[in-house]
Parts: structure tokens; C-alpha cells; sequence
């Protein structure tokens, strides 16, 4: 680690031990803390008597169930959660950002990959934001309202829940209204990766859609451009 930042705890809750151990060594290397857990409940637990910094958990981690576990560590925790799938399909990755994953990453993995990705998100909870919808101010649109610097959101007066990548992608787009922006521009500008699977830009957009949208399977803000990407249209102006 550098500047003097003191190592990040990261928790992995993996039953595999040969996919656990090569995990670790890959994380350790970076310089962080990594403790692993083959069980959800003494996940909890060590979660519990040392809040992480950061929780890696396997999708299909025995019972109790991984929703549950997922918001249980979220409670006991203020880490940021990244979902180990064993299938690439929409349905995985729906189930991973709907329990507050702020990510997810599909077995078979780049150990270097996840690694990397780890970095992106532990660099943005220390406050190191890669792209430009992380800065301070107010944005409206009309009764969208997003306090950027306090991280809030009202629709209509009403409060919004959004995870950090949701709320990360929609102030990028809010900050460029009626720009065109590729998957993989949005990869690169809102999760900070030059490489990854850019479907998971399509999951947080359909998930910011059931958020944000009168109706999400007609929306008017977050449009899609056909053969290229998204654009945020604004209601107002």
C-alpha cells in the first residue's frame, strides 16, 4: 500500500479452498489483509468483531441463504460487497446487484482481474473517486434531486436507495446529459476498469431504471442508443 494508508481488511467467504487460496495470495500480494472463511456464519461473526473493508462472497455459499448473508454483513459492516457467480447469465448478476453487491465477478475469473477490481473500489470507500460523478454539487431534473456530495437522492421528495455503482453511473450521466456513452466508456468511467465484462453496465442501468423511471420498460431518462450505448435525456430543459 501506498502513503502511508494502512492495509485494508478484506473478508472472503469461499467454500472452495483452492480457489480461496489462490484468491489470497493474489490479494495479499496488493498489500492487503485478507482473512478467509469457508461459512457464512463465521463470516458473520469475524464480520461482526472486525467490520472489513471489503467482503468477497461466493453466490452459491451454503445455507443460510447468501441474500441473507449479503445483508447481514451489510448491516454489521459499512464494506463494500463483491459477488463471486458461477454463471454469467442476467440472472446471476440481477440477484447480485439487487442484494447490494457492488459488484460481481463470473467463475471462471482472472485472479489479476478481480484483484484489480478490488483496488477500483477500495480506492473510491477511501474517497479516490475515478470518475467525474463523484465531485460535490447539487443535480436536478426536474423532481430528481442528487446531492452529490452527501450521496443522496430524492425522487419526488422521497428518498432512493442506491448502491455506490448506481449512484456513481447515475450522476456521470446526469453530469452529461444527451452524450451517447458506449458500455465500455462507462466501464472505464464509472468503474475505472480499461478491461472487464461490460454486461454488468447493463445490469446497474436496468436496476437504476426500476429506480429512477415512471415506467422502466419505457424509460425517459435513461435512454438506450441503439448500437452504441445509453445517454441520460433530461426531464427539464
Amino acid at each position: 500500500m501506498t502513503g502511508g494508508s494502512p492495509p485494508s481488511r478484506i473478508l472472503v467467504v469461499e467454500h472452495d479452498p483452492t480457489i480461496a487460496e489462490v484468491i489470497v495470495r493474489y490479494l495479499e500480494r496488493d498489500g492487503h489483509r485478507v482473512e478467509w472463511v469457508r461459512d457464512a456464519a463465521k463470516a458473520l461473526r469475524r464480520a461482526a468483531a472486525e467490520p472489513p473493508d471489503l467482503v468477497i462472497l461466493d453466490l452459491r455459499t451454503p445455507q443460510p441463504e447468501v441474500v441473507e448473508v449479503c445483508r447481514a454483513l451489510r448491516e454489521c459492516s459499512s464494506g463494500t460487497v463483491i459477488m463471486l457467480t458461477v454463471s454469467g447469465d442476467d440472472l446471476d448478476r440481477a440477484v447480485a446487484v439487487e442484494i447490494g453487491a457492488e459488484d460481481y465477478v463470473t467463475k471462471p475469473f482472472s485472479p489479476r482481474e478481480l484483484a484489480l477490481r478490488v483496488g477500483s473500489l477500495l480506492r473510491r470507500a477511501r474517497g479516490a473517486p475515478v470518475a467525474s460523478g463523484a465531485a460535490g454539487g447539487v443535480l436536478r431534473d426536474g423532481d430528481l434531486v442528487v446531492d452529490v456530495g452527501a450521496r443522496d437522492v430524492r425522487l419526488g421528495g422521497a428518498a432512493v436507495t442506491l448502491t455506490t455503482r448506481e449512484f456513481d453511473l447515475l450522476t456521470h450521466l446526469m453530469r452529461n446529459p444527451r452524450q451517447a456513452f458506449s458500455r465500455a466508456a462507462l466501464l472505464h468511467q464509472v468503474w475505472g476498469w480499461s478491461f472487464g465484462d461490460s454486461s454488468t453496465v447493463t445490469v446497474h442501468v436496468r436496476r437504476l431504471r426500476e429506480k429512477i423511471e415512471r415506467d422502466p420498460t419505457a424509460p425517459r431518462r435513461i435512454v438506450t442508443v441503439w448500437g452504441v450505448g445509453y445517454r441520460y435525456e433530461p426531464m427539464e430543459g
